[in-house]
Parts: C-alpha cells; sequence; structure tokens
C-alpha cells in the first residue's frame, strides 16, 4: 500500500515540505489549506514538475476538505501566522493555538491513526494544544526544532572548519528559540570533538548564532522567514518514521520525568520509527548543561501556563 502524507498549511514551509516529500517518493501528498485555489494551484504545479524530476508520487491540493487526509501515515502542520508589528505575544499565541485546535479537531476525525508532526510556531506549545485537541498517545505528536537547530548548529561549525557539512555532528536540546541549549561538548567533525578543533570562544558565537538562526534570516528577507531548511528537517523526521528506520533525531517530544522534567514537551533526542516516538534517548549532562534545560523548560512552562490563563 501507497504511504500517504498530509500537509495542512500550503505557504513556503508546507509546499516546500510537499515538494520534498514527492522527490524524494516518500509518499503521496495531500495539501490542505484555507486559501481559496492555492493548495490546489501549487499541487498541480508540483504535479507537473514530476515528469522532469523522475518521481511518480501522487500531489492534491484541495481548500478546506479534510476528507482527504483519511489513512494518512503522516499529518504535517504547518499552519499559523507569523507574529505581525504591534502584535503581541499573547496575540500570536491565541491566535496560532486556534488555528492548531481547529486544524487537530478536523485530523483526529478524518485521519485518527496518523502521527502529528507540529512546525507551527510558539512549536513547543502549539504540540501542547495538538496533543490536548487530539487525544493520541504522545508519542504520535512530535515537534520539529531539534533537527533544524542542530542542522543550523551542524552548518556554521562546518563553515568556521572549512569541512563537509556531512562530517558535522551536532545536538541541539531545548525549546525552540533563544533559550535553546546547543551541546558542544556532544558535538564534533568526523568523530573529532568540535572543542578540540575549536576555541572556545568560537564555540560559544557558534552557539549564540545558532541560537539566533531564525531571526538571522528573517532579519535578512524582510518580509519572510525561512522556510528551505524547516522543510528538509520536516522530511527526515517523516522519511524516518515512513521508513521505520529507528533513527536517533532531536525532536519536540513529550516528557514524564525524562531529564526531571514533567508533563511538557521539549526537545531532546528520541528514536523516530513507524510508531512515532519509540524512545526518549536520556544522554548524560553536566551540571551547567542541565542548568540551561531546565530555564528552557521553565520558558515553554511558561508559554503553557500563558495558554491556560488566556483560554
Amino acid at each position: 500500500m501507497r504511504k500517504k502524507v498530509t500537509v495542512v498549511g500550503s505557504g513556503n514551509v508546507g509546499a516546500t515540505t510537499a515538494l520534498r516529500v514527492a522527490e524524494k517518493e516518500l509518499a503521496d501528498v495531500v495539501l490542505i489549506d484555507i486559501l481559496e485555489g492555492v493548495p490546489a494551484g501549487k499541487a498541480l504545479d508540483l504535479a507537473e514538475a514530476a515528469p522532469i524530476e523522475c518521481h511518480d508520487s501522487r500531489i492534491t491540493g484541495v481548500t478546506n476538505d479534510y476528507s482527504l487526509a483519511k489513512g494518512s501515515d503522516i499529518v504535517i502542520v504547518t499552519a499559523g501566522i507569523p507574529r505581525k508589528p504591534g502584535m503581541s505575544r499573547d496575540d500570536l499565541l491565541t491566535t496560532n493555538a486556534g488555528i492548531m485546535k481547529s486544524v487537530v479537531k478536523e485530523i483526529s476525525t478524518a485521519a485518527p491513526d496518523s502521527i502529528l508532526l507540529i512546525v507551527s510556531n510558539p512549536l513547543d506549545a502549539m504540540c501542547h494544544v495538538a496533543l490536548d485537541t487530539s487525544g493520541f498517545d504522545k508519542k504520535r505528536v512530535i515537534g520539529m526544532a531539534g533537527v533544524l537547530d542542530s542542522a543550523r548548529f551542524r552548518t556554521f561549525i562546518a563553515m568556521e572548519l572549512n569541512v563537509s557539512v556531512e562530517n558535522t555532528h551536532a545536538f541541539v536540546l531545548g525549546a525552540h528559540g533563544d533559550t535553546m541549549v546547543p551541546l558542544p561538548r556532544y558535538s564534533n567533525v568526523a568523530g573529532i570533538p568540535i572543542t578540540e578543533l575549536i576555541s572556545a570562544e568560537r564555540i560559544e558565537a557558534i552557539v549564540e548564532r545558532t541560537r539566533k538562526g531564525g531571526g538571522e534570516i528573517v532579519g535578512l528577507l524582510k518580509t519572510g522567514s525561512a522556510y528551505y531548511a524547516p522543510a528538509s528537517a520536516t522530511t527526515e523526521m517523516a522519511e524516518a518514521i515512513l521508513k521505520d528506520k529507528k533513527k536517533i533525531l532531536p525532536c519536540v517530544a513529550y516528557l514524564q520525568g525524562e531529564y526531571g522534567i514533567d508533563n511538557l514537551f521539549i526537545g531532546v533526542p528520541v528514536k523516530l520509527g513507524s510508531t512515532g516516538v519509540e524512545e526518549i534517548i536520556e544522554i548524560k549532562l553536566t551540571e551547567e548543561e542541565n542548568e540551561a534545560l531546565q530555564r528552557s523548560a521553565k520558558a515553554v512552562q511558561g508559554l503553557v501556563d500563558d495558554l491556560k490563563r488566556l483560554g
């Protein structure tokens, strides 16, 4: 039986994710959006590229018709609005929480056995909304953040050392944002710890650039945010699930005691397979690293508390 992935939101991240999934022939793709004609137009454009790119993935685009999500193995949610000038964090949180609830209610009816990959921001908080709304098992609600943040960290390491990005490996824990916790001690180039290759001062600069990675791109684009790398990160997670690869990736997962954190979504290394999060990997942290992770968790908890306050 052919695999099926539904992508909710046909903006830059959603459409590029659909492109990546289709061109890798991971699954047939359904693209859903509230905008009349847009998902159908983008799906048709992607389908017409298929003969050139030599893949046979079927791509369909619809407006607000979640019935086509039936039978999806994975549903990727990118829907939401970016923060606009004059908009408070509470406004953004409330608006995107409403969008997430609406989307997940539809998905939980149309594709009750699917795995949810959440990309919408503020990401860690939106995972809580998706879990509460869907009623899914916690292992089937996963946030995309660590793969993206780690890719940025790997990119900057490769730039610093003038080596292939394929040789760089890195881990980033914690929330998706300024409180994320890049771990130089667990990052290496072809197995060599970066702490032996890069000065402490330069490592700190790279860590800080990683934390600000999304903002740096927003500042350059002026009218948008990153989408190529987020789409690639989401696709890597989808591939690990669809192919049951048991791949260890940093993802936003629901913790219940791991790392001393209870009932909270936050970025940690997990094993991804056909059932979603098959294992949460607990690595040994120094006191300083653990304190940073706990601070990051506290920031996420603040967003979750705000969600409850705002109703």
